[in-house]
């Protein structure tokens, strides 16, 4: 049976944009670790009977009858939705579910919180999302949640029907997944991916001494904030500062070529499976390591990366436990992927299990629909990692400079369109758009 399936995701796994593109409209959903988990899940669905369409993360309840007349289903893979600062967002979609009547699928969901759980801090944030799991539940088996800290949350609000499934991303290869260490011990001149977040200050001793002692260290960086560093530089009220962290042009890492970023999960997962050790704070990074085969190792900041690493017994600590003096020779010794190995299958197997309940189908049991997937993305050229500007050849710098241009220009034109019409319409279009932007809150 045809079915079409509306997925929750800021772009799809085909789609080719530049990395001026992605940073001028952020098709990362402002990282790129969402790309990882989105198109894993775009994977897992790709049945020779589904027809999926990504969301663009558009949640307008405006589309209601439009998607209930389009669609079959709509399949919601998360992050950390359930966190403060992102009530409006899960307010907006909401208030879209709940005017849909077809299924509504939530492939795995946390909530954001520091690494002991705390219940006080999710406190404010309790009625929107309570309101957002009765309008799932009105249309879905249970919710999938990544772990045990977002299981025990919702059931503190009195939501039963929830499942712990983890996230898609770990099962991009299905039931296949081993990660091995192929050295006894980790090396001063061996590859080491730091993926690390660069708001979070208490690395910084952590980047000075992986960069003094580890020639070959490379920061692979996630956030659209640093994309546009390593496109255009600096903004212009940050020119000429410094910061122990990579977050300005002046830190080594962009001095000395070893910032990348990739725009896609499949050239990432290619750069990663070259590398000896990956670690640091971001979850996705990590994970992105393991699916490439690269040992990898997460120091946990919060309950959203913790419940993660737990439920699929990835290599972990919490950050507050490391020494600012810790080595990433001593967390690759202490690394065992045995658990992690060991439980891949019945993890994946209680995966799938949700997705059959859900009566969505799986591209791995379905003929060579996995297969087929992966040589689709094999036979696409995606655009090559990001590196710092000035390590670019003028052949590239010439290209964003074009795009630059080209934007202007553009935008030029409708500012002159604009000006050319009547005040009236001028104001009408104004607070026509205000309203609008009112309405989606």
């Amino acid at each position: 049976m045809h079915q079409r399936i509306l997925l929750r995701a800021r772009k799809g796994p085909f789609d080719v944009l530049t990395a001026e593109e992605t940073y001028e409209r952020d098709w990362i959903g402002k990282n790129t670790g969402n790309l990882v988990f989105s198109h894993a899940a775009h994977k897992l669905l790709a049945t020779s009977a589904a027809e999926i369409t990504p969301s663009r993360f558009r949640a307008d309840p405006r589309e209601a009858d439009e998607i209930n007349e389009k669609y079959d289903v709509f399949v919601i893979p998360l992050a950390n939705a359930f966190r403060r600062d992102y009530t409006d967002q899960l307010a907006a979609m909401t208030r879209l579910i709940e005017r849909l009547k077809i299924p509504v699928v939530v492939l795995g969901v946390g909530a954001q919180t520091d690494v002991d759980g705390d219940r006080e801090f999710l406190r404010p944030i309790d009625e929107t999302v309570s309101r957002f799991c009765r309008a799932v539940l009105d249309r879905s088996h249970s919710i999938g949640v990544r772990g045990e800290i977002t299981e025990d949350y919702l059931r503190t609000l009195g939501f039963s029907a929830v499942e712990q499934i983890g996230c898609p991303s770990m099962f991009l290869h299905g039931d296949s997944l081993r990660v091995e260490k192929t050295k006894a011990s980790l090396g001063v001149e061996d590859r080491l991916a730091f993926v690390i977040s660069p708001y979070v200050r208490a690395l910084s001793p952590l980047v000075r001494h992986h960069h003094r002692r580890y020639p070959n260290v490379r920061y692979v960086a996630q956030d659209l904030y640093t994309l546009g560093t390593l496109l255009y530089g600096d903004a212009p009220h940050l020119r000429g500062k410094t910061n122990d962290m990579p977050i300005h042009t002046s830190h080594p890492f962009f001095v000395e070529d070893k910032v990348r970023m990739f725009m896609d999960p499949w050239p990432w997962m290619e750069y990663l499976a070259g590398f000896d050790f990956a670690f640091g704070t971001r979850i996705h990074g990590t994970i992105t390591a393991l699916i490439s085969g690269t040992p990898g190792y997460l120091l946990a900041h919060d309950s959203r990366t913790l419940e993660l690493a737990r439920y699929f017994d990835i290599p972990h600590r919490p950050l507050r436990d490391a020494p600012d003096d810790i080595d990433a020779a001593q967390l690759y010794a202490e690394a065992d992927y045995t658990a992690l190995n060991d439980g891949h299958k019945e993890r994946f197997s209680r995966f799938t299990g949700f997705l059959a309940r859900h009566d969505l189908g799986l591209s791995f049991a379905d003929g060579d629909s996995a297969t087929r997937f992966d040589q689709r993305v094999r036979d696409i050229v995606y655009p090559p990692a990001v590196r710092p500007a000035s390590a670019c050849t003028s052949e590239e710098l010439l290209t964003r400079l074009e795009f630059v241009r080209d934007e202007n220009r553009t935008l030029q034109q409708k500012l002159k369109a604009l000006r050319a019409q009547p005040l009236r319409e001028r104001v009408r279009q104004a607070v026509g758009g205000r309203v609008r932007r009112m309405l989606r809150h």
